[in-house]
């Protein structure tokens, strides 16, 4: 399985000479600070409407209880707003250019690169899903109804659209087409976006072990994240596949605790005790191989769901 470097080649060269070290650094930190004020303003807010509906008792809930309930999944997506607000700004004020520059070498969005990349994605979620149901066969029922799944199908699907969009324009776009920019090597302008977007995912509730793991899955997922944006030279694919993987979490089975309000079914979530080294592991083997599944889906040649490359505007 080879790619053809000519789309994200021109992806790289559309960044143009304003695409410097020092401003991609400033848009960067634009792009942080109207993340971590969107955050703010978004979550403060929804945490003080949740303790106002709620008795005097009860008090102000902390964000790990706030986030477990259904007003606490949709702001906390919400809050990611900020991420397209700053990078829209950095784009038309330090390097003069539209922020859909940053959408693929055609100026938008691929739609059957974010259907395609939405298809093979659900797929492999159902395979790594049975697998680790036969690690560790446990799975029930969501505390929501079926009716009120149908009715929050819509926010949650906007709403994870802004959270993965964001993402995959900030670390699959912004970063890595600026960095190409300045720098050939992968080992700068993929690997650097790479490590800063898996860090993000850390958490202070899982344990060592299931940290390890996770960063090792989120890792293998945004490898191949990047390589469509490589072969494609867009962003459409990358966006497809991440909003399906998050909606299968948020909608279908959770393994998180605090992000499983949505979910029809639930499993044994992963900050969770009852986890072994050698489960961590496991589950390690079964997000790398989703993953390999993903990107053999998506870029064998022979593969019907083959993301094809992205030429730019016709004359």
């Amino acid at each position: 399985m080879s790619i053809d470097p000519a789309a994200f080649e021109a992806y790289r060269r559309s960044a143009g000479e304003r695409a410097t070290l020092p401003r991609l650094i400033a848009g960067t930190l634009i792009i942080v600070i109207f993340w971590a004020l969107s955050s703010l303003l978004v979550i403060v807010g929804g945490i003080f409407l949740v303790s106002r509906w709620q008795s005097d008792e009860a008090g102000m809930p902390d964000m790990a209880s706030f986030s477990a309930t259904p007003t606490g999944v949709l702001t906390v997506l919400a809050s990611f707003c900020g991420i397209w607000i700053g990078a829209w700004i950095a784009m038309r004020l330090l390097h003069r250019e539209r922020l859909s520059a940053l959408f693929g070498n055609s100026r938008r969005i691929s739609a059957s690169g974010f259907c395609k990349g939405a298809v093979a994605v659900l797929l492999t979620s159902v395979v790594s899903e049975v697998l680790i149901y036969l690690l560790h066969p446990e799975i029930g029922r969501g505390a929501i109804g079926v009716s009120a799944w149908l009715a929050a199908l819509v926010p949650i699907a906007a709403l994870a659209f802004v959270q993965t969009s964001s993402e995959e324009l900030l670390f699959r776009g912004y970063l890595p087409r600026g960095l190409a920019r300045r720098f050939r090597s992968p080992l700068v302008w993929a690997l650097l976006p790479l490590v800063a977007f898996t860090a993000l995912h850390w958490s202070p509730a899982n344990s060592l072990a299931i940290n390890i793991c996770v960063m090792i899955s989120i890792g293998a997922f945004a490898i191949v994240l990047m390589l469509l944006v490589y072969a494609t030279g867009n962003l459409g694919a990358a966006f497809g596949a991440h909003l399906a993987n998050n909606l299968f979490g948020f909608l279908l089975i959770s393994h998180q605790q605090s992000f499983n309000a949505f979910a029809l079914f639930t499993a044994p979530p992963l900050e969770g005790p009852g986890w072994t080294p050698l489960d961590a592991f496991l589950l390690s083997l079964i997000g790398i191989v989703s993953s390999g599944l993903t990107a053999l889906l998506l870029l064998h040649p022979r593969s019907p769901l083959k993301v094809e490359a992205d030429r730019g505007q016709k004359p």
